[in-house]
């Protein structure tokens, strides 16, 4: 079942979005400061490509810095990211067939809102 829910995902948007993060992933890293940004924008695309069946944790090592990292993030982009995938995530809750897709986009706005310090795993 993951495997169809991912394959429609993919169809109906979600290689586009993937394309989107990996296009502005390539953009923060053509500068040092940016490279850890662009890094966690990798880690978002590959989430955004196949996000049925994975599950986004808390790393136990994450630490200051992670936290510092989150709040530069967050002012930089990480709010319009993460209220662009709500919207899109309320949108498909609106039919009982995107209710996945919604929960989806829900799981993307939390880990775009603070995608240090976390990690995703294989449910």
């Amino acid at each position: 079942m993951k495997t169809l829910g991912n394959i429609i995902w993919v169809v109906f948007g979600g290689l586009g979005i993937a394309i989107e993060y990996i296009f502005s992933s390539l953009v923060m890293m053509l500068t040092i400061i940016g490279i850890p940004f662009g890094i966690q924008t990798l880690k978002l695309s590959m989430l955004a490509l196949w996000p049925f069946g994975k599950k986004v944790v808390r790393k136990p090592t994450s630490g200051c810095l992670n936290t510092a990292m989150n709040v530069i993030w967050f002012f930089v982009g990480g709010l319009g990211i993460a209220i662009s995938h709500w919207l899109l995530g309320l949108l498909f809750y609106i039919t009982v067939v995107g209710i996945p897709f919604g929960k989806q986009h829900m799981k993307l706005a939390h880990i775009a809102l603070t995608p240090f310090g976390r990690e995703i795993i294989e449910s």
